[in-house]
């Protein structure tokens, strides 16, 4: 199902003219508006009747989270408070949060953007959506919630967190669409599967997973655990929330930007300079519609690539990679650039291991040193026999070690680096409760 034909399917051409015209009218805006907008603009030496095509995009000034903090909390609206009514918010790394505001005319496209989004991943009118996604400040529930019920679904607002009550739901009120993130589907699946429920008991049809970064192997697990076919869907709190990008069911090939609202581009790490279809860098957005938080070329952090070639589902929308990570996530470990997803590729390619690991960095004299704590499989330790599932007793079994040996080598082969690698039982890396999960634990010292 297309939610909107008309714009979903609109010819390349007919789409970069809307993309022209919009970009001109928010180059406009943002400099009558917004005052940051206004000074960048004028030491960029750079009018809003210059931009006049997507090529001027180019010229104008990066927007980056730590704007939106040192403009904290309305210094970036462009409307005037008693318009806005709604506030979001994320907390970063700082403790200050990224206020963003939405008048109704954003609320109203948010909820068409995630009806779109559910669309494209295989929900219809009259199937049922269990909504996992954390609801409050975070925009995921209530972005999906409100796309669920503009395409006409069936919500059921069950928020993160409180797993038993979630299987249960899941079992007695039979929804067709789950949304959480996909550690948290994960987590579902794994415990359906320790109640004996297997995916042909389960109602779920499709999937919709987002908000941090996953992995091929986690979506066939997530698959194969609930019986689903998993897309994923792509956004972010200071750009509108869930409702950027989303998978088609047909490929799940790339996630379709809709670029109606979003102009996107993928630029060089260091120099900012535009990079070709095809070539990973940071995904930079432009919010092209919004009225109440605008923003020019937004710097997302997240590592990507874009293409425009046709999709199988017919709509003409570019599609924009998987995260490959992110620029704040990148480990340097002894010169070496890791990414947690690059771990997770790999740990996924031995069958022995179950989906869950943690990466844990600490320092050692000058050098820093990185582990990868990772769980087998029941499976593998019933098949070594080994009953006492202590650390010291996985740890000195033979076969273990082995395992261990084979995945470190498999590491230094793939990434470069070598790290230490830790097998434990299983439950022994920390799960999903619905929120986003942290796969990193830094315990270097600070200062």
């Amino acid at each position: 199902m297309i939610y909107d034909p008309e714009r979903e399917t609109l010819e390349r051409g007919g789409l970069r003219e809307l993309q022209r015209e919009r970009l001109s009218a928010l180059a406009g805006y943002v400099y009558e508006r917004v005052g940051m907008y206004r000074e960048r603009f004028d030491e960029a030496g750079v009018r809003p009747a210059q931009i006049r095509s997507l090529d001027d995009l180019r010229r104008l000034p990066f927007t980056r989270k730590s704007d939106l903090r040192d403009h904290y909390p309305f210094g970036l609206f462009a409307v005037p408070r008693d318009e806005i009514v709604r506030i979001h918010g994320s907390s970063g790394t700082t403790g200050t949060p990224t206020v963003v505001g939405y008048t109704q005319a954003d609320l109203d496209l948010f909820a068409e953007l995630n009806a779109r989004s559910l669309a494209m991943l295989g929900a219809e009118p009259g199937m049922m959506l269990h909504n996992a996604f954390g609801y409050g400040l975070f925009t995921g529930g209530l972005g999906f919630h409100y796309g669920g019920e503009r395409l006409g679904m069936t919500v059921v607002p069950v928020s993160g967190g409180m797993t038993e009550r979630q299987l249960l739901l899941i079992m007695d009120l039979r929804p067709d669409v789950l949304a959480c993130t996909p550690s948290y589907a994960l987590t579902l699946a794994q415990e359906f599967a320790s109640r004996g429920i297997g995916p042909d008991e389960i109602s779920l049809r499709y999937a919709a997973v987002g908000a941090e970064p996953w992995s091929e192997q986690m979506r066939a697990e997530i698959d194969r655990g609930l019986g689903v076919r998993t897309s994923n869907t792509y956004g972010l709190s200071e750009v509108i929330g869930p409702g950027v990008s989303g998978e088609c069911s047909e490929e799940r090939n790339g996630s379709h930007i809709h670029e109606d609202h979003f102009l996107p581009e993928v630029v060089d790490p260091e120099s900012g300079e535009q990079l070709p279809e095809g070539e990973v860098g940071v995904l930079v957005l432009t919010t092209l519609t919004k009225q109440a938080l605008p923003l020019v070329r937004y710097w997302t952090g997240d590592l990507a690539s874009l293409c425009s070639e046709p999709c199988s589902c017919g709509r003409t929308l570019a599609r924009m990679s998987a995260i490959r990570g992110r620029t704040d996530d990148m480990l340097i470990i002894r010169g070496v650039n890791v990414f947690p997803t690059q771990v997770e590729d790999v740990l996924g390619r031995v069958h022995e291991l179950s989906p869950h690991y943690q990466l844990i960095v600490s320092r050692e004299r000058t050098m820093d040193e990185l582990e990868v704590r990772t769980e087998a499989s029941d499976d593998f330790f019933r098949s070594v026999g080994i009953d006492v599932l202590s650390d010291d007793a996985i740890a000195a079994d033979h076969t273990v070690g082995a395992l261990r040996e084979r995945v470190s080598g498999l590491i230094k082969d793939t990434i470069g680096c070598s790290m230490k690698v830790s097998i434990v039982a299983p439950g022994s890396v920390p799960r999903s409760e619905g929120g986003k999960l942290s796969r990193v634990l830094d315990t270097r010292p600070r200062g």
